[in-house]
């Protein structure tokens, strides 16, 4: 175990095929998704939170936490079906029982142009300004020539400059997506987007390595069944140098009571589904929806060759978002998650 902590360590803060994090509830973390759907819902104001555990039978190993707010501007200016919004976004990363930390904070804004008279269809265009600061503690450090059978109690003999090395740099990010809704309420929605758009320098050592570009694809529909039953399903590929994810999945909501009042007020929607990493794991799904709140709850379980490793312990993850509502009768047709 504690040589896998060691490679754990390695992966992460020496390999030239860095990875973004990622989320398995990808669809409850729109600003890391997607640039594109800053402001895309149907409200005045919408604050998400995500946390995940990744590996938790590994301490602390990766852990993840972000906070968003967003929410439209100049509604007044704007032709009746189009909207314009900005979002604001921060969040940690932290690797090897906190040896390396990545901090980020962004800014996006987007454009939704209404395609037709009643608004039911929508091209979206967005942005995203990022900072990264990083900072690598080397007290923290375990390297595989301090393993004694005892633990890591031999002296360790790298040298380093100093006990912390910070770097930082901005980026720039972009995004695309068109949604749609029918006379029946069935709303669905496609996009793109990609991420390190100038490829921003990211290396402790000095060196030239550059970080890879991220390409992400996705998609999703939800279906009205009847007065009191909904399916949301939604799917996602996405490509990172030689790394790669396919995620498909579908989530059933049952509003209780006996009209289907979901969205309102004093809706309680409870939802059951699951998604599935193709080649990684199968993620069972949990949410409740009341009011302006939807709550998410999910746990990976591998199902790939890593789960003699990990114990098929692939991560915790919680989602929470919070809408607040237009006082205005009429909706406005949004991706719905």
């Amino acid at each position: 175990m504690k040589r896998l902590f060691f490679l754990l360590f390695s992966v992460a803060v020496c390999s030239v095929k860095a990875q973004d994090i990622h989320f398995s509830q990808f669809f409850a973390s729109p600003l890391t998704l997607n640039p594109a759907l800053t402001g895309n819902f149907d409200g005045n104001i919408r604050v998400a939170g995500n946390y995940r555990n990744q590996w938790p039978s590994i301490q602390r190993a990766f852990t993840t936490s972000t906070l968003s707010v967003d929410f439209p501007i100049l509604t007044n200016r704007l032709p009746e079906n189009d909207r314009m919004a900005i979002g604001i976004m921060g969040y940690t990363d932290k690797q090897a029982d906190g040896a390396l930390k990545n901090n980020f904070g962004s800014l996006s804004i987007a454009y939704h142009k209404g395609l037709d008279e009643e608004g039911y269809n929508r091209l979206s265009i967005g942005f995203q300004g990022v900072y990264c600061a990083k900072l690598l503690d080397v007290t923290n450090l375990k390297f595989e020539n301090q393993l004694a059978s005892d633990g890591f109690t031999l002296p360790r003999t790298e040298s380093f400059a100093s006990d912390q090395i910070n770097i930082g740099y901005f980026d720039l990010n972009a995004g695309v997506t068109y949604s749609g809704t029918t006379q029946n309420n069935t709303n669905y929605y496609l996009g793109a987007s990609v991420y390190h758009l100038v490829k921003p320098k990211e290396t402790f050592k000095g060196g030239q390595f550059n970080l890879n570009q991220r390409y992400t694809v996705h998609g999703g529909v939800y279906f009205p069944i009847n007065s009191q039953l909904m399916l949301h399903t939604s799917a996602l590929y996405q490509n990172q140098a030689n790394a790669h994810e396919t995620v498909f999945g579908a989530a059933l909501g049952y509003t209780l009571g006996s009209e289907y009042t979901s969205g309102g007020e004093g809706a309680t929607t409870v939802y059951v589904g699951s998604w599935y990493r193709f080649s990684d794991a199968l993620v069972p799904y949990l949410g409740l929806e009341y009011n302006k709140f939807r709550l998410g709850v999910t746990y990976d379980v591998t199902m790939s060759s890593l789960k003699s490793v990990n114990q098929a312990r692939g991560g915790f993850e919680i989602s929470l978002i919070y809408v607040s509502k237009p006082s205005t009768d009429k909706s406005t047709p949004c991706p719905k998650f």
